[in-house]
């Protein structure tokens, strides 16, 4: 028998994963909101993984809940991912997973381009989607998962924000609005620079981005979550002191009362 998999979140996202551990032959435990991490601890001392597969406006509290003992087992999933995220909660080093498959209500998952993964659980990760025909890239150097982590930053903050100004799809905006992708393509790159305290590729980074719009060209530009995605990089831009103009316009154009 295997060990374990602990998934914290049993949304959407987890269940795509429950399927590949299942399929694999790990024991699923899932965990939700009513769940206590720290009493069930004890019961999984030792799992063979640690899946937090909560949104990203749940992450931090759930990290600052995870149990010591779970720290070298764990696995993140979440957009906006970026290395100081978990420093912030003294994790070292966790797998992440740069996911590059969508899953909504009543449909199956759809895959856009393979997903990266890197980390020391990221064998399990890999085999288990790739068990339910979820191709993934295992990731060797940690540098080269930090551009993927940028790159999926990239494509999600430009998309949503591009889609509060002009709407349509992914294809609209490279073929009808490129210069506007391009502006705020930038735009996030120097905040995403100013987070991780790294020079970042930005012609790399944008081909990165046009790959995964050609991965699903009829993927919608603006999502649930893009007014809120763009009030984060207008109070960043702020805390960085950066100018980020293209971003400040479409903030004042969808401001209230616009």
């Amino acid at each position: 028998m295997q060990k374990p998999v602990i998934i914290i979140g049993v949304g959407e996202m987890g269940g795509v994963f429950a399927r590949g551990f299942l399929r694999r032959g790990y024991p699923v435990y899932p965990v939700t909101r009513e769940m206590n991490l720290i009493s069930i601890a004890p019961e999984i001392p030792d799992p063979a993984l640690v899946l937090v597969a909560v949104g990203e406006h749940d992450l931090h509290a759930t990290l600052d809940t995870l149990p010591e003992n779970w720290h070298n087992k764990l696995t993140l999933l979440q957009n906006e991912l970026l290395p100081r995220d978990w420093q912030a909660h003294k994790i070292e080093q966790p797998t992440v997973i740069s996911v590059w498959f969508e899953k909504k209500k009543g449909q199956d998952y759809k895959v856009i381009i393979p997903s990266p993964v890197y980390g020391e659980h990221s064998e399990i990760i890999a085999t288990s989607l790739m068990s339910i025909d979820i191709p993934c890239t295992q990731i060797q150097e940690k540098n080269e998962m930090l551009y993927e982590l940028v790159r999926k930053n990239v494509y999600i903050l430009t998309t949503n924000i591009a889609g509060l100004a002009v709407g349509g799809t992914v294809e609209d905006l490279w073929t009808q609005h490129n210069e506007l992708a391009y502006i705020i393509a930038n735009e996030v790159i120097q905040l995403q620079q100013w987070i991780t305290g790294e020079t970042l590729p930005s012609e790399r980074l944008i081909k990165g981005m046009e790959e995964a719009i050609r991965g699903d060209l009829n993927h919608k530009c603006m999502g649930r979550s893009a007014p809120a995605r763009l009030n984060r990089a207008i109070s960043l831009a702020d805390e960085a002191e950066l100018a980020v103009p293209k971003l400040r316009d479409i903030a004042k154009l969808n401001s209230p009362g616009k």
